[in-house]
């Protein structure tokens, strides 16, 4: 395991997170359990979670996850060894899915106050490391949207939100701030803000990016870089599909996106064709398919840690192990050139 600083901040994090958003609901607390005290051992240091999981999102499970996360921590007393980050919830209105969040979340002072109080007692803890905007209070083309149609309807400034985050951080409940499913325009706001006002200045944006979906690498990998604002990469594996265990339609037992049907971004002929190259491209120079995918993650300049997630050990085992991976320079050409053929196959 490596570790380096989070964008420009003190926070020292492996280059592996685990992702909790399974916990709760395909994991019970027990499995959960066994995952935080497994990745621990292999040197993670980096827990990330959010008050809106388990996913999908449901009212009788919503911060199932932060409280399970919150049990361990407050029985192994290891608070003080791990980085933990949480998001607040973007806004959302009836047909969000997400109305049960405070009768619709919004990302002003009320929500983000009440939102870090129930996060810290959940979490069972007085500060959190990384505290970071779920999605955009306005309208903006992210969770698989390509195109954007434009909205003068922007909701809470990001001016406001920012000041509130400011707060949370003088009061010592936020060590650090990021931002989630942002676009170039809305990264580049928040750290003109923070230049221009003396607030506080956001460190890492978590974003989708695996092998199916490299849609950041046109506009925010530059700003990554130059901005020091270092990605957490989520959905690495791309809901699983990148183990593979979905070609040639397989639906197996348990599995994300046998389990729900809302996840349909990853399930279209270009996806499943580009898939399969990658597949046989890993297999041809003795490849684990998982691991290929993590480790081409794990080597770009602008990534600060590879979230993983798993529902079983073995698929933790099989993820972590992917920072023992370097991938050739020969792979590394094929990867290229499979992503000429199917550039952004899944949003």
């Amino acid at each position: 395991m490596s570790y380096k600083n989070l964008g420009s901040s003190d926070l020292k994090v492996s280059n592996i997170c685990l992702g909790t958003m399974t916990f709760g609901e395909q994991n019970n607390q027990d499995q959960a359990f066994e995952q935080m005290d497994y990745a621990v051992a292999q040197g993670i240091n980096f827990f990330d979670t959010a008050e809106l999981y388990p996913v999908p999102p449901k009212p009788n499970t919503q911060g199932a996850t932060e409280a399970i996360v919150g049990n361990w921590l407050a029985q192994t007393g290891r608070r003080d060894k791990i980085i933990l980050a949480t998001k607040v919830t973007g806004r959302g209105d009836a047909n969000s899915g997400v109305s049960h969040i405070r009768q619709g979340p919004r990302l002003n002072g009320d929500h983000i106050r009440r939102a870090i109080e129930t996060s810290l007692e959940r979490l069972k803890t007085d500060y959190i490391d990384l505290y970071q905007v779920h999605w955009p209070e306005r309208r903006a083309n992210f969770f698989g949207q390509f195109g954007y149609s434009h909205s003068d309807d922007d909701g809470v400034a990001i001016e406001d939100t920012l000041a509130v985050l400011e707060e949370l951080v003088e009061w010592g409940m936020v060590r650090h701030i990021g931002i989630s499913n942002e676009t170039p325009w809305g990264t580049m706001e928040y750290l003109r803000l923070a230049r221009e006002h003396n607030m506080p200045r956001i460190v890492s944006i978590q974003n989708p990016y695996n092998l199916l979906n490299r849609s950041f690498e046109v506009g925010l990998a530059e700003v990554a870089i130059r901005e020091k604002v270092d990605l957490l990469a989520y959905s690495p594996l791309a809901f699983g599909v990148l183990s593979g265990k979905y070609l040639r339609g397989a639906s197996p037992a348990a599995a994300r996106l046998t389990l729900f049907n809302r996840f349909t971004r990853y399930k279209n002929d270009e996806v499943e064709a580009a898939t399969q190259a990658y597949a046989d491209l890993a297999k041809a120079n003795n490849l684990s398919l998982v691991q290929m995918a993590l480790a081409y993650i794990n080597q770009q300049q602008f990534v600060g840690s590879n979230i993983i997630g798993a529902t079983t050990l073995a698929q933790l085992k099989e993820n972590i192990d992917s920072t023992n991976v370097t991938l050739s320079d020969a792979v590394n050409q094929a990867i290229a050139d499979i992503h000429k053929r199917y550039t952004i196959p899944a949003p």
